[in-house]
């Protein structure tokens, strides 16, 4: 029996529709090619392959027109529909941002390869000549959200691994993401690589993106990336291994002995710089000796970068005038707001800003400010997300400011890969034992 459709951020909760035959067919078969796809450039050379990325670079600039027009529409379909100003950045598309995704795909070029990297290797006793070495996934899916730019960087990185790409790119970037692939598979062609090494399955819907979670024995890695409703319900529906791209509900937190003139770039620069992303910081955490001379200047210049303040009482009382502050609940504390928002509150100590993370965070990025060097050290010791800065923006959590080039996501989860996914994320490992003829007694 056809398992049936899970809920999807853009419907309610309580609908769910069986996935048509023709549906499952149809993506089934965009998975066989590309899993032969992803035969050819398991073997392909790394010159072949940057050779490619180059190409994909080009093609992108050149046709940043065609592009940018399709945008436009997907930007108009999502105002009417009410989209947050937040989700809509995160959704634009412009010459300088398409020229941004075609360098990072140069970037990617110049990356080494994982590919063959020895990961490590030995000499046993018998003789025996072992090697652990990295080799592609084969088929990798994505399904996301609203986010074109995924699409240029999930295919770029999925070729620099050796992998063929699947792609979900929701409803809210279909012409985006059509157009994208479109561009991008003429760029493999160009350069002799097969045009199915990068697919979408947009086309299919919701019930295609049900196809690809269930296409076991042909997608080989399957990674969500957006909302934590769809993170959640692809971690829940699939049969094909996934790797959870968790939400970014990320904290800062300023000790009692931060530094004021540090603290509030720190601040302003997590939450305010981008705030459709999943690294911009949803909770403010202060140490009740600093919220006194600290906060009443941050809650205004926050205020006046247009954030909406949710505070505890605590912090109701130190704003200033013509400050306003709504009164927080369990739900601001639990929420990756991708808005101007942000919640605040009052902490008795180091230990109750801990508890407060371990309750609410979903494990991606923590920051603390501070100057005495035991706080920073416990606050690293006892929290277990992803990342943890100490006296540093939490938009760092960044594969290309971690200089590893373009990432597919972040992982929150603690299997094989962890914080960006990079392109040694993308492979997993092979042993490969040499010997002279030896045979087990």
């Amino acid at each position: 029996m056809e398992p049936t459709a899970p809920h999807h951020p853009d419907r309610p909760d309580h609908e769910r529709d069986a996935v048509p035959d023709e549906v499952r067919d149809a993506v089934l078969e965009v998975a066989r090619r590309a899993q032969v796809a992803a035969r050819e450039l398991a073997s392909a050379t790394r010159a072949t392959k940057d050779a490619a990325l180059h190409a994909m670079a080009d093609h992108l600039v050149a046709a940043s027109p065609e592009i940018v027009m399709a945008n436009a529409v997907d930007l108009e379909r999502g105002r009417a529909a009410g989209t947050s100003e937040g989700l809509l950045d995160r959704l634009a598309l412009t010459p300088d941002r398409v020229a941004a995704i075609a360098d990072a795909l140069r970037e990617l070029a110049a990356l080494p390869d994982p590919v063959g990297e020895v990961v490590r290797g030995s000499t046993l006793p018998n003789g025996l000549r072992l090697r652990q070495v990295r080799v592609p996934m084969g088929v990798v899916g994505m399904i996301y959200e609203a986010r074109p730019n995924v699409t240029a960087d999930a295919a770029g990185l999925a070729l620099k691994s050796g992998n063929a790409a699947v792609l979900r790119g929701g409803s809210a970037a279909s012409g985006s993401n059509t157009v994208i692939v479109k561009v991008l598979s003429d760029a493999l062609v160009s350069v002799g690589l097969p045009a199915d090494a990068v697919q979408s399955i947009d086309e299919h819907g919701r019930a295609g993106a049900v196809a690809l979670m269930h296409a076991r024995g042909l997608v080989d890695l399957l990674v969500p990336r957006g909302g934590a409703d769809l993170i959640r319900t692809v971690v829940q529906e699939a049969t094909v291994p996934v790797v959870e791209t968790g939400t970014g509900n990320c904290h800062v937190y300023v000790d009692a002995s931060a530094d004021p003139a540090v603290a509030l770039p720190i601040v302003m620069n997590s939450k305010t710089h981008r705030v459709g992303v999943c690294n911009a910081a949803e909770t403010l955490l202060v140490h009740t000796d600093a919220a006194a001379g600290f906060l009443p200047g941050a809650l205004r210049a926050l205020a006046e970068a247009g954030v909406v303040l949710h505070g505890d009482p605590r912090t109701a009382e130190l704003a200033p005038v013509g400050v306003d502050v709504v009164p927080a609940t369990d739900e601001d504390w639990a929420t990756e707001y991708l808005s101007l928002d942000l919640a605040v509150r009052v902490v008795t100590d180091l230990e109750a800003a801990i508890e407060h993370i371990r309750t609410w965070s979903s494990g991606h990025t923590e920051a603390i400010v501070t100057r005495d060097l035991a706080a920073s050290e416990r606050f690293v010791a006892a929290l277990d997300s992803a990342a943890i800065m100490v006296n540093a923006s939490t938009r760092f959590t960044d594969g290309a400011q971690f200089g590893l080039g373009a990432e597919i996501g972040i992982s929150t989860q603690k299997m094989h890969a962890r914080g960006p996914m990079g392109l040694p994320e993308l492979t997993t490992t092979k042993w490969i034992v040499n010997g002279d003829g030896q045979i087990r007694t």
